[in-house]
């Protein structure tokens, strides 16, 4: 009783939705999400490859779970890491997050 019924009106000649307008937004958007997501990702993923195929014995190094310490010995899927006198891990190599600077274990100590 309140509500006056509406009517359907055919849309104006303009307003139909083009294909071509909405298939380029959608272009757009991906271009967007590849640069400002995708394409950073790879490029520190194929930096942290080459820092671990770069691994020796020696470096100092910070793993994943925080833990510093020296390599003593390297594997091809598994280092050996020394953190303290007498006390070695063995960690996968993968799980090193970066790769200090030398003698900054000997600041820590």
């Amino acid at each position: 009783m309140l509500i006056s019924p509406a009517w359907a009106q055919a849309p104006a000649a303009g307003a139909q939705g083009g294909g071509i307008e909405s298939m380029l937004l959608i272009l757009a958007m991906f271009a967007v999400l590849y640069f400002l997501m995708i394409r950073p990702q790879m490029k520190r993923a194929k930096e942290h490859k080459a820092m671990v195929d770069a691994l020796q014995k020696g470096d100092e190094v910070v793993t994943s779970g925080g833990i510093l310490g020296r390599i003593s010995k390297v594997d091809t899927q598994y280092a050996t890491v020394s953190i303290a006198e007498n006390t070695e891990i063995v960690i996968q190599r993968h799980s090193i997050q970066v790769v200090l600077p030398k003698g900054t274990l000997k600041t820590l100590e």
